[in-house]
Parts: C-alpha cells; structure tokens; sequence
C-alpha cells in the first residue's frame, strides 16, 4: 500500500505522526525516497569530510607554513570534536527534535567550512576543522536516528539502512579522490568550500520533509554531570590516541591522558547507573546485537582507517603520484564498496547480519593482506589494484551489516543514542588504529633503515601496518561469528 503525503504540510513527513504509526510502505514513496536521499546526502557530507583533507595537506602545509605538528591537527581536529561529542549530539537529538539538531549542526558545519576556506592562518583553519567535526556530531546521529524512526522496521527499514551504509563507506573513499582533484584543480580551499552548495541544498529540504519532533525538555532536564563527564572523557580518550605516535605510548603524557580519560568514562558508567534521567541510560546495552555492532565496527575501523592513510602515503611518497593520480587510483575502490553495500542489502533480509559482516571482513582481511605485500618499486595495476577491489567487495558488507544489526529493536526514544554509539565507536577506532598502526610503521621503518633506502624503509613500514591492519579485520570477522543474527525485523537466540 502507497502513502500519499502533501509536501505542503511538513509536520506530516517523517518524525511526525506518520512516522510513530508505522505508515506503510513510505520508501516506495516519492517523498520516502527524497527523505532518504536527503538523509544519504548528509551521510556523504560527514564522511567524506573525515578524509577529503589527506590528499591536500601538503599543499596545505607549504601554503599556510605550518609545521608538521600543527599539520597533523588539520585531519586530527575534525576526529577529535566528531567522535569526542558524538554522544552529546545523538542525546540531544533524541531530547529536543532530531529536525532542531540535524539544522543547527548543518549551519555550524556550512559556516565552519565557509571560515575555514578563507582561513589564512593555522589557528583559524584548525579551529574551523574542530568546528566542522562539532557539526558533525550534531548532523550523523541525528540523521540516522531520522532514518531508524522514518522507515518501518523490516525490509524497508534494511533497505534504508543498506543505502545510508553503503553512502558513508563510499564516502570515505570518494573524498580521498576530491581531495587529489580539487587539490590540483581549483586549489586546496576548496576541499572546505566544497561543502557549501551541499548545506546550501540540504538546509531548506530538511524543513520541507522532516517532521517537526521538537520535544520538551524532560523533567529534571539534561544530566548535566553525566555530560560532562562523557565529553571530557571521548574528548580526552581520542586527543590521547592521536598524539600518542608522536608522544610515544610510554611517554608520561600519553600515560596521564589516557588513564585520566579511563577514569571520565569509568565515573560517567557509574553516574547513568544513579542517574535519575541519564545522558546514557545503560538499559540500551540491553538491546541485543548493540553492544556486539559497537565492538565489531571499533575493531574493523582500527583496520580499515589505516589502508587510506598508509597506501595514499606509499602511492606520493614513494611511487610518486600526483594528489590527483592518488586519488584516481581509489576510484575502482568506490565501485566495489558501492556495489558490494547493494548485494549486502539483499543478502540480509536472507541469511541475517552474522554471515553478511564475517564474511565480508574475512574477504576485506584477505585483500588488505594482498596490500601488506606492497614493494618499493610497485605498479598500480599488479601491487594495489587487486587488493583494493577484494577490500571494497568485503567492505560493502561490513559496513551494512553492522548498521543493521546496531539499529535492530531499537526503540524509537533511544534512536538516536544507539546512532551517536555506533558512530562513537567508528571514529575510536579509526583514532586507535591509526595511532597503532603509526607506532608499528615508524618501529618497522627505524628497524631497517641501515639495510634499505629511504623509500624502502618507508615501504617496509606501510607494509607490516597494513598486515597488522589485516589482522584487525579478521578479529573484527570473528566478533562477529558471536553476535547475535539480524534479518532486519527480530534477532534471533542462536549463537
């Protein structure tokens, strides 16, 4: 059965009444599929933005004269206020209107873009990238919490779940390309002003198909401790993580960072439990198949972050590649994942979520081990090619397979909240494996540096992150063999 909806009438769109009923078979709606492509746009904003930079950040570093320290702060930024207040935007969204936060963290993120074009500074270009990630962390649990609430729970919902999926997983790749073209096109302003037309659209069509949700504040109001404690402690945890390569992990700083933001989140744990209306209220982690999608998606991150970082690195610093060269070469890449996310979303309904993400993390393993084997003086079409495209086919899956699975049953008040935890999760463990996997290249490259060449050396260390990478992905496979298995609609006892 069709919905008819009159775009006229906002509050009558998703997050509306329409919504809470059910409402029918909304996808095959015009406007279902308008609200789903506006949810994927802001998806695709978000994502790319995490790794569109990469590409620039030498064109950046000669035209701002930054030093290497304050250059690792342009990407890290970003990283640091999108996963540290990740938590506080989903909890926002679910307390004051998904609609009210997803449109103030898209103007902070238009308006931090704008700023960080123009910056003609170090100072303002890092905080307009602080900025943008605070945006961020307002705009993705929002959206997807907009989605889980939208679509009815079963296939429409896995179908949903499938395209926004797919969307971030293709983002990641897809800004490593713009980042090379706009670098060498119209210069690297424009990986930040790239951004404005999108807000620019987006702004206007989340009024007009978003339902009006704006809720009351509960009473007794946010848990203003619980808040804090969260905050200071992700903000903590991942400003640790990022300059432990740098620091060292032994260095009393990096120590004194991470210990202090064990304590924040070990006392955050201990006041939800006492809390009387919680930032986090714990009962979610009953929600079986959350707790499993949130330590799979942190472990399969610590791996698959790393493979941007470290191949972009080997295909400019040692085989030569231009920005733009670099960039092109991850384009087969955004074909597989978005080809594997659409076999995923059907394979699902089928057989459930478990087999989808082992499976498909197995596969990613296999090529980011293909990759491990990189040499010094490699081609594109005999050394990365082959690698990338394994990794992209099992990437698909991972990827749609664990949103599935994390979004499974849970209810419409805590949608949010279980969006900001997954997402928490991903952008932990793209800030853990990089700073893992970094200390394990520098380790590699100093090892061997009196036996091979400059680039050698470098290779050798690209390489053994990246086995180290693979393994990540295969642990994350076998996490999953343990969770539960979602079909979209129920998660089933077994296993």
């Amino acid at each position: 059965m069709s919905v008819e909806i009159d775009l006229s009438k906002p509050g009558s769109g998703p997050g509306g009444p329409l919504s809470e009923s059910g409402g029918g078979a909304f996808l095959a709606s015009r406007r279902g599929k308008l609200t789903l492509f506006l949810l994927c746009a802001v998806a695709f904003l978000d994502f790319v933005d995490a790794s569109i930079v990469n590409t620039a950040l030498p064109s950046i570093q000669r035209d701002l004269s930054l030093s290497t320290q304050s250059l690792q702060w342009v990407p890290s930024g970003y990283l640091l206020t999108y996963g540290g207040l990740m938590l506080l935007g989903g909890r926002a969204a679910d307390l004051l209107g998904r609609r009210r936060v997803l449109i103030a963290g898209t103007v902070v993120f238009g308006i931090a873009s704008l700023v960080g074009g123009l910056a003609q500074t170090s100072g303002v270009l890092i905080g307009a990238r602080l900025a943008q990630g605070t945006g961020a962390a307002m705009m993705l649990p929002a959206a997807l919490s907009i989605l889980t609430t939208s679509f009815a729970e079963g296939p429409e919902r896995t179908k949903a779940l499938g395209a926004w999926a797919g969307t971030g997983a293709l983002a990641s790749a897809v800004g490593v390309f713009l980042g090379g073209a706009l670098t060498e096109g119209p210069g690297w302003r424009w990986v930040m002003f790239v951004n404005l037309p999108v807000c620019v659209l987006v702004l206007p069509a989340i009024p007009r198909l978003i339902g009006d949700d704006r809720r009351r504040m509960p009473r007794g109001g946010f848990d203003a401790l619980g808040t804090v404690l969260a905050t200071s402690g992700l903000l903590l945890l991942v400003y640790g993580l990022v300059k432990a390569p740098d620091q060292g992990w032994s260095a009393t700083s990096t120590v004194v960072e991470l210990t202090l933001a064990g304590a924040l989140l070990t006392a955050f744990v201990w006041c939800e439990a006492v809390a009387r209306n919680p930032l986090m209220p714990l009962s979610v982690f009953r929600i079986r198949g959350l707790a499993a999608a949130n330590v799979t998606q942190l472990i399969a991150m610590c791996g698959f972050i790393s493979m941007f970082f470290f191949l972009t690195l080997y295909m400019q610093d040692v085989l030569g590649y231009s920005p733009l060269k670099a960039g092109a070469a991850w384009l087969p890449l955004c074909v597989g994942v978005a080809v594997s996310a659409g076999i995923a979303s059907q394979l699902l309904p089928r057989i459930g979520t478990r087999p989808v993400i082992a499976a498909g993390a197995v596969v990613a393993a296999a090529g980011m081990y293909l990759l491990s084997r990189i040499p010094v003086d490699g081609s594109y079409a005999a050394d990365l090619l082959p690698g990338m495209l394994i990794v992209s086919l099992g990437l698909g899956g991972v990827f749609v397979g664990i949103t599935t699975a994390a979004n499974a049953g849970v209810p419409a008040d805590k949608a949010g909240l279980a969006a900001a935890l997954l997402n928490t999760s991903q952008q932990l463990g793209g800030a853990l494996g990089l700073a893992v996997l970094s200390a394990v290249a520098t380790a590699r490259t100093h090892a061997v540096a009196g036996t091979e060449s400059a680039a050698g050396a470098a290779t050798s260390g690209f390489g053994r992150a990246l086995l180290v990478g693979s393994v990540f992905l295969a642990v994350a496979g076998a996490v999953a063999l343990r969770a539960p298995n979602t079909k979209g609609v129920e998660v089933d006892g077994e296993g």
